[in-house]
Protein backbone atom coordinates (compact mmCIF):
# COMPACT_ATOMS: atom_id res chain seq x y z
CA UNK A 1 0.00 0.00 0.00
CA UNK A 2 2.59 2.30 0.93
CA UNK A 3 4.13 2.16 -2.83
CA UNK A 4 0.24 2.59 -4.36
CA UNK A 5 0.48 6.02 -2.08
CA UNK A 6 3.93 7.26 -2.67
CA UNK A 7 3.00 6.75 -6.48
CA UNK A 8 -0.15 9.14 -6.03
CA UNK A 9 2.04 11.46 -4.28
CA UNK A 10 4.34 11.10 -7.22
CA UNK A 11 2.07 11.98 -9.53
CA UNK A 12 0.50 15.03 -8.09
CA UNK A 13 3.54 16.44 -7.26
CA UNK A 14 4.54 16.17 -11.24
CA UNK A 15 0.65 17.74 -12.04
CA UNK A 16 1.90 20.17 -9.96
CA UNK A 17 5.25 20.58 -11.38
CA UNK A 18 3.47 20.83 -14.74
CA UNK A 19 0.99 23.57 -13.79
CA UNK A 20 4.25 25.57 -11.87
CA UNK A 21 6.31 25.15 -15.05
CA UNK A 22 3.46 26.47 -17.18
CA UNK A 23 3.02 29.86 -14.84
CA UNK A 24 6.54 30.65 -14.99
CA UNK A 25 6.97 30.13 -18.74
CA UNK A 26 3.91 32.19 -18.92
CA UNK A 27 4.97 34.95 -16.96
CA UNK A 28 5.77 37.31 -19.61
CA UNK A 29 2.47 36.49 -21.68
CA UNK A 30 0.04 39.38 -22.60
CA UNK A 31 -3.14 38.63 -20.02
CA UNK A 32 -2.62 35.22 -18.85
CA UNK A 33 -4.10 33.81 -16.08
CA UNK A 34 -1.61 31.90 -13.53
CA UNK A 35 -3.10 28.41 -12.14
CA UNK A 36 -2.64 26.25 -9.46
CA UNK A 37 -3.17 22.18 -8.50
CA UNK A 38 -5.82 21.86 -6.44
CA UNK A 39 -5.07 18.59 -3.77
CA UNK A 40 -7.72 16.02 -2.16
CA UNK A 41 -6.66 12.75 0.37
CA UNK A 42 -7.85 9.59 -1.14
CA UNK A 43 -9.06 7.16 1.75
CA UNK A 44 -10.46 3.84 1.05
CA UNK A 45 -12.64 3.56 4.16
CA UNK A 46 -10.42 4.17 6.88
CA UNK A 47 -7.43 3.15 4.90
CA UNK A 48 -5.53 6.12 3.93
CA UNK A 49 -5.25 6.05 -0.23
CA UNK A 50 -2.81 8.83 -0.91
CA UNK A 51 -3.40 11.84 -2.52
CA UNK A 52 -5.41 12.50 -5.83
CA UNK A 53 -5.50 16.23 -8.00
CA UNK A 54 -9.00 17.54 -7.74
CA UNK A 55 -8.62 20.30 -10.09
CA UNK A 56 -6.47 23.19 -11.54
CA UNK A 57 -7.95 26.31 -11.01
CA UNK A 58 -7.26 29.49 -12.92
CA UNK A 59 -7.13 32.85 -10.99
CA UNK A 60 -9.51 35.41 -12.99
CA UNK A 61 -9.99 37.44 -9.76
CA UNK A 62 -6.40 39.12 -10.15
CA UNK A 63 -5.86 41.81 -13.18
CA UNK A 64 -2.31 42.11 -13.89
CA UNK A 65 -0.62 44.68 -14.65
CA UNK A 66 -1.65 47.59 -17.13
CA UNK A 67 1.28 48.91 -18.92
CA UNK A 68 1.43 51.68 -21.49
CA UNK A 69 2.40 51.01 -25.08
CA UNK A 70 1.08 54.00 -27.04
CA UNK A 71 -0.36 51.96 -29.37
CA UNK A 72 -3.95 53.31 -30.43
CA UNK A 73 -5.13 49.56 -30.62
CA UNK A 74 -3.64 47.82 -27.77
CA UNK A 75 -6.63 47.26 -25.57
CA UNK A 76 -6.63 46.67 -22.15
CA UNK A 77 -9.36 45.68 -19.27
CA UNK A 78 -9.21 47.17 -16.12
CA UNK A 79 -11.46 44.73 -14.02
CA UNK A 80 -14.02 41.75 -14.87
CA UNK A 81 -14.77 40.23 -18.80
CA UNK A 82 -13.12 38.77 -21.60
CA UNK A 83 -12.88 41.11 -24.72
CA UNK A 84 -15.04 38.47 -27.05
CA UNK A 85 -13.33 37.43 -31.27
CA UNK A 86 -14.41 35.10 -34.30
CA UNK A 87 -12.44 33.38 -36.80
CA UNK A 88 -12.50 32.77 -39.87
CA UNK A 89 -14.24 29.43 -39.55
CA UNK A 90 -17.07 31.14 -37.20
CA UNK A 91 -15.46 29.66 -33.59
CA UNK A 92 -15.93 31.99 -31.06
CA UNK A 93 -13.51 32.59 -28.14
CA UNK A 94 -12.49 34.71 -24.93
CA UNK A 95 -9.55 36.28 -24.15
CA UNK A 96 -7.47 39.00 -21.82
CA UNK A 97 -5.26 39.72 -24.83
CA UNK A 98 -5.78 43.03 -26.00
CA UNK A 99 -2.97 43.57 -28.70
CA UNK A 100 -5.69 44.15 -31.87
CA UNK A 101 -4.99 45.99 -35.23
CA UNK A 102 -6.52 46.59 -38.49
CA UNK A 103 -6.90 44.36 -41.80
CA UNK A 104 -6.97 45.18 -45.10
CA UNK A 105 -10.55 45.42 -45.16
CA UNK A 106 -10.39 47.50 -42.10
CA UNK A 107 -11.91 44.91 -39.36
CA UNK A 108 -9.95 45.16 -36.13
CA UNK A 109 -8.62 41.80 -35.75
CA UNK A 110 -6.16 40.24 -32.77
CA UNK A 111 -2.39 39.28 -33.93
CA UNK A 112 -4.74 35.43 -34.67
CA UNK A 113 -6.39 36.85 -37.30
CA UNK A 114 -9.69 36.85 -35.17
CA UNK A 115 -12.10 39.27 -35.28
CA UNK A 116 -12.85 41.80 -32.51
CA UNK A 117 -16.92 41.76 -31.82
CA UNK A 118 -18.91 44.52 -30.75
CA UNK A 119 -22.27 46.28 -31.95
CA UNK A 120 -22.14 48.01 -35.40
CA UNK A 121 -23.05 51.20 -36.65
CA UNK A 122 -25.70 51.45 -39.46
CA UNK A 123 -25.02 53.76 -42.67
CA UNK A 124 -24.96 56.89 -40.77
CA UNK A 125 -22.85 55.71 -37.67
CA UNK A 126 -25.23 54.74 -35.29
CA UNK A 127 -24.89 52.52 -33.23
CA UNK A 128 -27.03 49.59 -33.40
CA UNK A 129 -27.18 47.74 -29.79
CA UNK A 130 -27.76 44.31 -29.46
CA UNK A 131 -26.31 43.77 -33.00
CA UNK A 132 -22.84 42.21 -32.44
CA UNK A 133 -19.96 41.67 -35.63
CA UNK A 134 -16.99 42.59 -36.33
CA UNK A 135 -16.32 46.06 -35.61
CA UNK A 136 -14.91 47.28 -39.22
CA UNK A 137 -13.02 50.75 -39.44
CA UNK A 138 -14.26 53.19 -42.37
CA UNK A 139 -10.61 54.24 -43.70
CA UNK A 140 -11.57 56.57 -46.21
CA UNK A 141 -11.72 60.08 -46.57
CA UNK A 142 -14.53 61.92 -44.54
CA UNK A 143 -16.66 63.86 -47.12
CA UNK A 144 -17.56 67.81 -46.12
CA UNK A 145 -20.65 68.85 -44.43
CA UNK A 146 -22.19 72.04 -44.74
CA UNK A 147 -23.12 73.95 -41.44
CA UNK A 148 -26.30 74.28 -40.56
CA UNK A 149 -26.65 75.67 -37.04
CA UNK A 150 -24.71 77.31 -34.56
CA UNK A 151 -24.66 77.63 -30.68
CA UNK A 152 -23.63 80.40 -29.27
CA UNK A 153 -23.43 81.72 -25.78
CA UNK A 154 -22.02 85.11 -23.89
CA UNK A 155 -22.29 87.44 -21.40
CA UNK A 156 -23.22 91.11 -22.46
CA UNK A 157 -22.25 93.64 -20.16
CA UNK A 158 -25.18 95.29 -19.13
CA UNK A 159 -22.67 98.55 -18.03
CA UNK A 160 -22.13 99.66 -21.22
CA UNK A 161 -23.27 102.63 -22.81
CA UNK A 162 -26.12 102.63 -25.35
CA UNK A 163 -24.61 103.34 -28.64
CA UNK A 164 -26.26 106.06 -30.83
CA UNK A 165 -27.61 104.52 -33.84
CA UNK A 166 -28.25 108.15 -35.24
CA UNK A 167 -24.53 109.47 -34.48
CA UNK A 168 -22.78 106.11 -35.47
CA UNK A 169 -25.33 103.60 -37.61
CA UNK A 170 -23.84 100.05 -37.94
CA UNK A 171 -21.03 99.54 -39.39
CA UNK A 172 -18.91 96.57 -39.71
CA UNK A 173 -15.52 98.81 -40.31
CA UNK A 174 -16.54 101.32 -37.21
CA UNK A 175 -16.28 100.11 -33.59
CA UNK A 176 -18.16 102.98 -32.88
CA UNK A 177 -21.39 101.21 -33.92
CA UNK A 178 -21.40 97.93 -31.99
CA UNK A 179 -20.68 97.10 -28.16
CA UNK A 180 -19.21 93.64 -28.79
CA UNK A 181 -18.70 91.30 -31.35
CA UNK A 182 -17.56 87.69 -32.47
CA UNK A 183 -16.61 85.89 -35.36
CA UNK A 184 -17.36 81.77 -35.80
CA UNK A 185 -15.91 80.01 -39.12
CA UNK A 186 -18.65 77.81 -40.50
CA UNK A 187 -18.52 75.61 -43.68
CA UNK A 188 -20.38 75.15 -47.10
CA UNK A 189 -21.18 71.79 -48.57
CA UNK A 190 -17.39 72.04 -50.57
CA UNK A 191 -15.73 72.43 -47.22
CA UNK A 192 -14.93 75.92 -48.20
CA UNK A 193 -14.65 77.96 -44.67
CA UNK A 194 -16.44 81.08 -44.11
CA UNK A 195 -16.81 83.79 -41.73
CA UNK A 196 -20.28 84.80 -39.74
CA UNK A 197 -19.59 87.87 -37.74
CA UNK A 198 -21.99 88.76 -34.94
CA UNK A 199 -22.00 92.06 -33.83
CA UNK A 200 -23.60 93.21 -30.55
CA UNK A 201 -25.38 97.02 -30.17
CA UNK A 202 -26.89 98.05 -27.01
CA UNK A 203 -30.15 99.95 -28.16
CA UNK A 204 -31.25 100.65 -24.51
CA UNK A 205 -31.03 99.71 -20.59
CA UNK A 206 -31.64 95.52 -21.21
CA UNK A 207 -32.28 95.99 -25.04
CA UNK A 208 -29.50 94.74 -27.89
CA UNK A 209 -29.64 93.90 -31.32
CA UNK A 210 -27.44 91.62 -33.13
CA UNK A 211 -25.76 92.39 -36.43
CA UNK A 212 -25.14 88.96 -38.54
CA UNK A 213 -22.70 89.35 -41.22
CA UNK A 214 -21.25 86.71 -43.34
CA UNK A 215 -17.90 86.82 -44.92
CA UNK A 216 -17.78 90.58 -44.12
CA UNK A 217 -20.24 91.55 -46.73
CA UNK A 218 -21.56 94.32 -45.03
CA UNK A 219 -24.29 94.93 -47.76
CA UNK A 220 -25.98 91.71 -46.65
CA UNK A 221 -26.73 92.15 -42.38
CA UNK A 222 -29.43 90.26 -40.74
CA UNK A 223 -30.31 92.30 -37.43
CA UNK A 224 -32.14 90.24 -34.75
CA UNK A 225 -33.25 92.19 -31.40
CA UNK A 226 -32.30 90.63 -28.26
CA UNK A 227 -34.41 91.86 -24.91
CA UNK A 228 -33.34 90.41 -21.21
CA UNK A 229 -35.81 90.61 -18.20
CA UNK A 230 -34.44 92.48 -15.02
CA UNK A 231 -32.17 88.85 -14.04
CA UNK A 232 -30.48 89.28 -17.21
CA UNK A 233 -32.33 86.03 -18.89
CA UNK A 234 -33.21 86.15 -22.65
CA UNK A 235 -36.84 87.10 -23.17
CA UNK A 236 -36.79 87.56 -26.94
CA UNK A 237 -36.43 84.51 -29.41
CA UNK A 238 -33.53 82.84 -29.13
CA UNK A 239 -32.62 81.73 -32.66
CA UNK A 240 -32.20 83.12 -35.75
CA UNK A 241 -31.54 82.17 -39.73
CA UNK A 242 -28.77 83.86 -41.86
CA UNK A 243 -28.50 82.95 -45.21
CA UNK A 244 -25.37 83.81 -47.76
CA UNK A 245 -24.47 82.39 -51.28
CA UNK A 246 -21.41 80.64 -51.20
CA UNK A 247 -19.71 80.07 -54.73
CA UNK A 248 -20.08 77.12 -56.27
CA UNK A 249 -21.22 75.29 -53.22
CA UNK A 250 -24.62 75.56 -51.76
CA UNK A 251 -26.18 78.85 -50.43
CA UNK A 252 -25.46 78.79 -46.23
CA UNK A 253 -28.49 78.53 -44.40
CA UNK A 254 -27.55 78.64 -40.69
CA UNK A 255 -29.50 78.66 -37.33
CA UNK A 256 -27.73 80.92 -34.56
CA UNK A 257 -28.86 79.61 -31.41
CA UNK A 258 -28.67 81.84 -29.13
CA UNK A 259 -30.82 80.26 -25.81
CA UNK A 260 -27.44 80.77 -23.38
CA UNK A 261 -27.11 84.69 -23.77
CA UNK A 262 -27.79 86.39 -20.69
CA UNK A 263 -26.74 89.70 -19.60
CA UNK A 264 -24.94 90.82 -16.19
CA UNK A 265 -22.99 93.59 -15.16
CA UNK A 266 -19.99 91.90 -15.95
CA UNK A 267 -17.49 91.86 -18.64
CA UNK A 268 -18.50 90.02 -22.65
CA UNK A 269 -17.06 86.32 -22.27
CA UNK A 270 -18.12 83.56 -24.58
CA UNK A 271 -19.24 80.52 -23.35
CA UNK A 272 -20.33 78.48 -25.94
CA UNK A 273 -19.82 78.57 -29.44
CA UNK A 274 -20.23 75.17 -31.72
CA UNK A 275 -21.08 75.20 -35.30
CA UNK A 276 -21.82 71.88 -36.86
CA UNK A 277 -20.17 71.34 -40.30
CA UNK A 278 -16.31 71.18 -41.04
CA UNK A 279 -13.94 70.59 -44.25
CA UNK A 280 -13.30 67.42 -45.71
CA UNK A 281 -10.95 65.36 -43.90
CA UNK A 282 -8.68 62.24 -44.48
CA UNK A 283 -8.43 59.32 -42.21
CA UNK A 284 -5.65 59.73 -39.42
CA UNK A 285 -6.01 57.17 -36.64
CA UNK A 286 -8.59 55.04 -34.74
CA UNK A 287 -9.63 56.08 -30.94
CA UNK A 288 -10.90 53.64 -27.99
CA UNK A 289 -12.74 55.10 -25.21
CA UNK A 290 -13.26 53.75 -21.66
CA UNK A 291 -17.12 52.74 -22.44
CA UNK A 292 -15.44 50.62 -25.34
CA UNK A 293 -17.00 53.48 -28.05
CA UNK A 294 -14.85 53.03 -31.36
CA UNK A 295 -14.03 56.05 -33.50
CA UNK A 296 -12.27 56.88 -36.44
CA UNK A 297 -10.58 60.40 -36.55
CA UNK A 298 -10.25 62.53 -39.17
CA UNK A 299 -7.34 65.32 -40.67
CA UNK A 300 -10.22 67.91 -39.72
CA UNK A 301 -10.11 67.21 -36.30
CA UNK A 302 -13.46 65.54 -36.40
CA UNK A 303 -14.18 61.75 -35.48
CA UNK A 304 -17.08 59.37 -36.15
CA UNK A 305 -18.08 56.26 -34.31
CA UNK A 306 -17.69 52.74 -35.68
CA UNK A 307 -18.51 50.73 -33.05
CA UNK A 308 -18.44 49.69 -29.61
CA UNK A 309 -16.26 46.80 -28.14
CA UNK A 310 -18.62 44.14 -25.82
CA UNK A 311 -17.37 42.12 -23.04
CA UNK A 312 -18.08 38.83 -21.85
CA UNK A 313 -18.05 37.65 -18.36
CA UNK A 314 -19.24 33.53 -17.54
CA UNK A 315 -21.11 32.45 -14.40
CA UNK A 316 -18.61 29.88 -14.04
CA UNK A 317 -15.51 30.96 -15.49
CA UNK A 318 -13.01 28.18 -13.83
CA UNK A 319 -15.24 25.56 -16.52
CA UNK A 320 -13.87 27.38 -19.21
CA UNK A 321 -11.93 25.41 -22.28
CA UNK A 322 -8.02 26.93 -21.95
CA UNK A 323 -7.22 27.35 -25.59
CA UNK A 324 -4.03 27.96 -27.43
CA UNK A 325 -2.82 32.00 -27.84
CA UNK A 326 -3.90 32.71 -24.38
CA UNK A 327 -7.77 32.66 -24.95
CA UNK A 328 -10.27 31.02 -24.00
CA UNK A 329 -13.64 28.70 -25.49
CA UNK A 330 -17.24 28.55 -23.84
CA UNK A 331 -18.04 24.58 -21.79
CA UNK A 332 -21.30 23.04 -20.87
CA UNK A 333 -20.33 23.75 -17.41
CA UNK A 334 -19.23 27.69 -18.08
CA UNK A 335 -22.88 28.17 -19.02
CA UNK A 336 -23.74 31.00 -21.80
CA UNK A 337 -21.66 34.19 -21.43
CA UNK A 338 -22.97 37.00 -20.82
CA UNK A 339 -22.46 40.03 -22.85
CA UNK A 340 -22.22 43.59 -22.09
CA UNK A 341 -20.45 46.75 -22.63
CA UNK A 342 -17.16 48.34 -20.66
CA UNK A 343 -17.57 50.17 -17.39
CA UNK A 344 -21.20 48.62 -16.35
CA UNK A 345 -22.12 45.94 -14.09
CA UNK A 346 -19.65 43.51 -13.58
CA UNK A 347 -17.23 44.47 -16.63
CA UNK A 348 -14.05 46.66 -16.29
CA UNK A 349 -13.48 49.86 -18.21
CA UNK A 350 -10.99 49.96 -21.81
CA UNK A 351 -7.73 51.32 -21.15
CA UNK A 352 -6.33 52.24 -24.99
CA UNK A 353 -2.94 52.08 -25.69
CA UNK A 354 -2.27 49.82 -22.80
CA UNK A 355 -1.58 45.96 -22.39
CA UNK A 356 -2.59 43.59 -19.00
CA UNK A 357 0.25 41.68 -18.33
CA UNK A 358 0.19 38.56 -16.74
CA UNK A 359 -0.75 38.24 -13.28
CA UNK A 360 1.61 35.39 -12.44
CA UNK A 361 3.66 36.20 -9.34
CA UNK A 362 7.17 35.01 -10.30
CA UNK A 363 8.94 35.09 -6.97
CA UNK A 364 5.66 33.00 -5.57
CA UNK A 365 6.11 30.72 -8.23
CA UNK A 366 10.02 29.79 -8.05
CA UNK A 367 8.71 28.92 -4.27
CA UNK A 368 6.10 27.15 -5.13
CA UNK A 369 8.65 25.06 -7.16
CA UNK A 370 10.61 24.31 -4.83
CA UNK A 371 8.07 23.34 -2.26
CA UNK A 372 6.80 20.81 -5.45
CA UNK A 373 10.75 19.48 -5.58
CA UNK A 374 10.69 18.57 -2.27
CA UNK A 375 7.61 17.06 -2.05
CA UNK A 376 8.72 15.21 -5.58
CA UNK A 377 11.93 13.90 -3.66
CA UNK A 378 9.90 12.78 -0.72
CA UNK A 379 7.76 10.59 -2.13
CA UNK A 380 10.71 8.93 -4.30
CA UNK A 381 12.18 8.76 -0.52
CA UNK A 382 9.16 6.25 0.51
CA UNK A 383 9.58 4.37 -2.16
CA UNK A 384 13.05 3.82 -2.03
CA UNK A 385 12.28 2.87 2.24
CA UNK A 386 9.69 0.70 1.45
CA UNK A 387 11.89 -1.26 -1.39
CA UNK A 388 14.52 -1.63 1.23
CA UNK A 389 12.24 -2.82 3.59
CA UNK A 390 10.68 -5.47 0.88
CA UNK A 391 14.01 -6.67 0.38
CA UNK A 392 15.27 -7.14 3.73
CA UNK A 393 11.40 -9.26 4.19
CA UNK A 394 12.69 -11.53 1.07
CA UNK A 395 16.32 -11.89 2.73
CA UNK A 396 14.78 -12.82 5.93
CA UNK A 397 12.66 -16.14 4.11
Amino acid sequence: MSFNIALSGLNASNKDLNTISNNIANSGTTGFKGSRTEFGSVYNGSQAGGVQVMGISQNFDQTGSISGTGRGLDLALTSGGFFVTEDSKGQVSYTRNGTFSTDQNGYIVSNTGSTLQGYTVDNNNNLQQGTVGGIQIDTGNLPAKATEGVTFGANLDAREEVVDSATYPFDPSDINSYTSSYTTPVYDSLGNEHTVSQYFVKTADNTWEVNTVVDGDAANVTTTPLTFDENGQLTSAPTYSVSATAGGAANLNITMDLSDMNQYGSDFVVSANAADGYSAGEYADVRVEANGMVYATYSNGQSLLQGQVVLANFSAPQELMQANNTSWTQTFGSGQPIIGVPGTGQFGEVASGALEGSNVDLTGELVNLMTAQRNYQANTKTISTSDQLTQALFNAI
